[in-house]
């Protein structure tokens, strides 16, 4: 990413040209994105090419020019969205308390006991690494 560039939470539609991009793992054309999305999304090239030019300028995306085509690579990994949404996702829900999203789903039944055995699991181990 970017230096200085902040992330912000993106909108379904470029979330879902992000996820793709991820997907490939290498830098795409607008139509190859068009065509892997079109199970999930029936949009035109050019509503792509709206959405590569707004993630573009997000610093989320890079146009790299080849020759005369035009190909689309992510410059934000997942990892490093996947940790920005989790962050605020907690401070915003459950008041910055991890404590808080676990009751939440134990309540709503929404975790599993081999859920809970897993995460206590992570927990231990990452107690012995400190």
């Amino acid at each position: 990413m970017k230096k200085n560039k902040k992330l912000e939470r993106l909108p379904d539609a470029e979330l879902d040209i992000m996820l793709v991009l991820w997907d490939a793992d290498k830098p795409l054309a607008k139509s190859k994105i068009t065509e892997l999305l079109k199970d999930k999304r029936n949009w035109s090239v050019s509503t792509v090419q709206v959405l590569l030019t707004r993630l573009t300028n997000k610093s989320f995306v890079e146009l790299v020019k080849e020759k005369r085509f035009n190909f689309y690579k992510a410059i934000v990994s997942e990892d490093e969205y996947k940790r920005y949404e989790t962050k605020t996702f907690i401070e915003r829900m459950h008041e910055n308390s991890f404590k808080n999203l676990i009751a939440t789903l134990v309540e709503n039944k929404t975790i599993t006991k081999d859920d809970i055995d897993e995460i206590a699991d992570i927990i231990r181990k990452a107690d012995k690494d400190d």
